[in-house]
């Protein structure tokens, strides 16, 4: 029966998505029903496996408007309600679970009061039979189908006698059958019940090419839990009959398949509007920021905070900022063939934004750090650096980004990706799934680009860090404002190295990584910007010194930075000076000491050759000079005091008188 269900059901374009069966407990199968999605199943089974089936349909609640079961209509009437000790559920578990299923039989009894060949109609049928039987005909095994077997014995009878008509024509009868020759006299029966057509009491007979009766089909719904007549199919005429009283749960029939609708979850409007105008007046700060340093740039004081990387970081901030806007377009605005468009927007934007931005702040931390890490000698080289060097720097920097996005965008572009999500069943329809998907930026190789551009931008972040931490009390005059540049690189990299990795645990979820990273982007260029340019507009505004800088260009430096800047200068200066003085003396020192000692050594040789010259000139016990030695002396020479303190007596207003022995000169320069 299911291999011709199957066959019928393929040819008139139907589909049986599949079958479950069981030998004595039917518990998995009901469940994998249930986690398959079936809506209209039919069951072939006989009366007993049916109860213990529908008890599994109870416990897994696969029933009611939703569902649909189809089942053989040749139990008893009451099969749901009898006392099964092999099932574990009520009787009114049980006639809930079975509560509008439908069943479907051949008609055994002819509704129409019609006569059929016996001369006999449905109703006088009954009743002779009922005559015969003597006693309840339902307590009669077989009395359902009793005009079934009356029919089948008259088809016989008109087949064999139709055959023996056939057979004499032929020479033979039927009394000639036998099992040597039964296949011409089989043929003949066979082609005989083919072509039998008659009216019995259970209704039109016929057959078709396979044998089988094509009778009417009863179908029947149990309501209520009785059975109610919903229709008639003839399969000969190929006529249905339907009487419009079917009844449902759900007050219609149910679909049969869950109808999957796909959603695009998109970013929320008013974070995106909100987020939008703070990213707005960013970028007009921005402007007004470039504009101020562009029109101030021949103050000194703006001279001295190199303007121009200063407008690469405004110009950063610009760019940077407008990246926001990509960043919250999807499908809500946008079309899947523009997608592709935003997608490369959002990369540019934000890429060269920060390259800009950040390669021009890295850039001054690094020349001030390698300024003042050089040894002393070095550091005047240092301090006439080019500016060109500067912007190589920042073009470098800037270049690489630049060659990077590129191969990127040539070799494996950003495209529109979808992500899908668990299914969600709504509330008010029970035969609808929503699928919520998500658009994406991305590409096939994702991963690896984004590791090379967080592994680069990382290792500059945290370098950034380190060189600000270096330079927190360097001051100088070339680069007045690195230490704004050093905090603003420290707000910068804290942000980015927090936002990078949230955003892309919270890919999935639209408001949250979209809130991450367009806040990280608007607060770090607002950082950078008030940190940068709001101390200058306030000194410029306060002291008017671009009004006053054209008049005594000398006003700046007696500000307390410069003022400080000018006697670290000075004090430098003189050390140096100083060292180049002791330097000199140490080396006179050296000199004189070989003096004495080659003048010891020759005195020496004339005592032990006159000794009564040995009283004119001789060293008292301590080592000191008790006379002064013969000969022309040294201007700075003083009898009777430590020859060290009195080869750097020039030196005394200096050092300080009588306190210039070489251990007390040798710290003073430390």
């Amino acid at each position: 029966t299911l291999d011709d269900l199957d066959q019928r059901v393929k040819e008139a374009g139907l589909e049986i998505t599949f079958r479950q069966s069981f030998f004595s407990d039917p518990a998995a199968s009901v469940h994998n029903l249930k986690r398959q999605d079936a809506r209209i199943i039919v069951g072939l089974f006989y009366e007993t496996e049916a109860r213990k089936v529908f008890c599994e349909v109870y416990k897994e609640k696969l029933y009611g408007k939703k569902y649909v079961w189809f089942l053989i209509g040749w139990y008893a009437d009451n099969w749901f309600r009898i006392k099964d000790p092999a099932i574990n559920c009520t009787e009114e578990e049980m006639a809930e679970a079975v509560e509008g299923h439908i069943t479907t039989e051949i008609v055994m009894l002819n509704p129409e009061n019609t006569r059929s060949i016996s001369n006999m109609t449905s109703q006088e049928f009954v009743e002779k039979l009922q005559t015969r039987l003597g006693k309840n005909p339902e307590e009669t095994g077989g009395f359902l189908e009793a005009p079934l077997a009356y029919d089948a014995i008259w088809a016989l009878a008109l087949a064999l006698n139709k055959t023996s008509a056939e057979l004499v024509k032929k020479g033979l009868d039927l009394v000639d059958f036998n099992y040597n020759n039964r296949s011409s006299i089989t043929e003949e029966i066979y082609r005989a019940l083919n072509s039998s057509a008659f009216e019995g009491v259970s209704g039109h007979v016929v057959f078709d090419a396979s044998g089988s009766r094509m009778a009417w089909t009863l179908i029947e719904q149990l309501q209520g839990g009785v059975y109610k007549k919903i229709g008639y199919y003839d399969l000969t005429k190929d006529n249905l009959s339907w009487y419009n009283n079917d009844k449902w749960i759900g007050g219609s029939p149910p679909a049969d398949y869950t109808m999957v609708i796909t959603t695009f979850r998109f970013l929320s409007q008013k974070l995106f509007i909100s987020v939008s105008v703070l990213a707005s007046l960013g970028i007009l700060l921005a402007i007004i920021c470039l504009a101020f340093n562009i029109y101030n740039g021949h103050v000194r004081y703006i001279q001295n905070s190199q303007p121009y990387l200063n407008n690469m970081t405004a110009v950063g901030c610009t760019l940077a900022l407008a990246a926001v806007f990509p960043l919250g377009l999807d499908g809500y605005h946008i079309g899947p063939g523009l997608f592709p468009f935003v997608c490369q927007a959002r990369l540019w934007l934000l890429g060269l934004g920060f390259s800009l931005a950040y390669s021009s702040m890295f850039t001054k931390i690094w020349w001030v750090h390698t300024i003042f890490t050089k040894k002393e000698d070095k550091k005047e080289k240092r301090k006439t650096l080019e500016p060109w060097k500067l912007y190589a720097t920042v073009g470098l920097l800037v270049g690489l980004d630049v060659v990077t996005l590129i191969v990127w965008q040539i070799v494996d572009p950003l495209h529109r990706t979808i992500e899908e999500f668990t299914k969600e069943e709504p509330k008010t329809d029970t035969d609808v799934s929503i699928l919520p998907q998500l658009e994406h930026c991305s590409s096939t190789k994702m991963n690896t680009w984004l590791g090379i551009f967080y592994g680069f931008k990382g290792l500059l972040l945290l370098l950034g860090i380190f060189l600000a931490y270096e330079t927190k009390s360097v001051s100088t005059e070339k680069i007045n404002d690195h230490r704004a540049v050093g905090m603003a690189i420290y707000n910068v990299a804290v942000l980015c190295l927090i936002t990078a990795p949230v955003t892309m645990i919270l890919s999935s979820q639209q408001d949250a990584a979209f809130a991450f990273a367009s806040l990280a982007v608007v607060f770090s260029s607002y950082i950078t910007l008030v940190v940068l340019f709001v101390p200058k507009m306030r000194r410029l505004i306060t002291r008017g010194e671009w009004q006053s800088e054209q008049q005594d260009t000398m006003k700046t430096g007696s500000s307390t930075n410069n003022n400080e800047e000018e006697k670290s200068r000075l004090l430098e200066k003189e050390n140096r000076e100083l060292e180049k003085i002791i330097a000199e003396k140490e080396e006179r020192v050296s000199e004189l000491r070989q003096q004495l000692q080659d003048r010891q050594q020759l005195r020496s040789r004339r005592r032990s050759s006159n000794p009564s010259r040995e009283a004119d000139n001789h060293f008292s016990s301590g080592g000191g000079l008790s006379a002064a030695p013969q000969g022309p002396q040294p201007s700075f020479y003083q009898p009777n005091l430590p020859l060290v303190r009195c080869l750097v007596s020039e030196q005394a207003d200096k050092l300080g008188r009588g306190n210039c022995d070489g251990s007390r000169v040798h710290l003073l320069y430390k």
